[in-house]
């Protein structure tokens, strides 16, 4: 009997966790270029330059746009979270310890997932600055600055097409709603709120905007990024798995939560950085 106890256990922890990291626990992974079931400890993303569409004479040859393909390879990490549940916990205690060991170890692996994610846009040297436009690291995040940011992108060809992303700090995000273009409805409309509904996130400049509390801070600065989705990769040899062991002598389950995964930067230009003093 106790055999069939234990693997009903492990199931049901091994389903609550992925659960849990499908819901909460990476904010930024859906917001990057991504590919699962890697085979080897790294792989490649192609970066594709832009073509030239050119004229041809009557009956002449098609001209071809000798498109430039640069490879950038993404090396992939092996991540643990474990910890050990004690058998008579849950008898000891109101709330489940399965599902709370669960929860912890899905974030911990999800925050996981956006450090590499954010370490990858580190890497970029596109920086929201412009001379004599009197933006400078003495200041916060500033429309001026987002602007900056915005025209960047432009500039850079990188596609207006629903797949552009801001990512900000909490002190930044407060400092954004300050900005009535970007929280007044008189400008964005009622349907583009900050803090309409249960989610922190909104559409503004045609991206969308969201708070996240491990951006890099260095020194009294945060790095916030204004981003498109191609412009980094994110690759996954294993989503998260579980495994689950009793260990008799401790009379206790020992759960280890991992996952194999691994980020890189495609393209500096899709990746502009905006350094707010915080």
């Amino acid at each position: 009997m106790s055999t069939s106890i234990d693997q009903a256990f492990v199931k049901q922890y091994q389903v609550e966790v992925q659960e849990a990291y499908q819901r909460q626990g990476s904010r930024l992974r859906t917001t990057v270029r991504s590919k699962t079931d890697i085979r080897g400890a790294s792989t490649v993303f192609q970066k594709i330059g832009s073509g030239t569409a050119s004229a041809k004479s009557r009956n002449g040859i098609v001209p071809v746009m000798n498109l430039d393909h640069t490879s950038v390879e993404c090396f992939l990490q092996d991540h643990y979270a474990g910890d050990w549940i004690d058998k008579f916990d849950e008898l000891k205690t109101n709330l489940d310890e399965r599902a709370v060991v669960a929860n912890a170890g899905a974030y911990a692996l999800g925050r996981k997932s956006d450090e590499l994610i954010i370490a990858a846009l580190d890497t970029s040297t596109n920086e929201a600055l412009g001379t004599g436009t009197g933006e400078t690291d003495n200041d916060g995040l500033t429309k001026a600055k987002v602007l900056l940011a915005f025209q960047a992108l432009g500039a850079a060809d990188v596609p207006d097409d629903g797949h552009r992303y801001a990512v900000v700090g909490w002190k930044q995000w407060s400092e954004l709603l300050a900005i009535p273009e970007f929280a007044n409805a008189d400008y964005i409309g009622p349907d583009n709120l900050p803090w309409k509904g249960m989610t922190q996130a909104k559409q503004w400049l045609g991206a969308t905007w969201m708070p996240h509390s491990g951006l890099t801070k260095i020194g009294a600065l945060r790095y916030c990024y204004f981003y498109h989705k191609t412009a980094v990769g994110h690759a996954a040899a294993s989503d998260i798995i579980t495994d689950v062991s009793w260990h008799g002598d401790r009379a206790a389950f020992f759960v280890n939560s991992m996952m194999s995964q691994g980020a890189s930067l495609i393209d500096s230009q899709g990746a502009v950085r905006m350094r707010a003093k915080e």
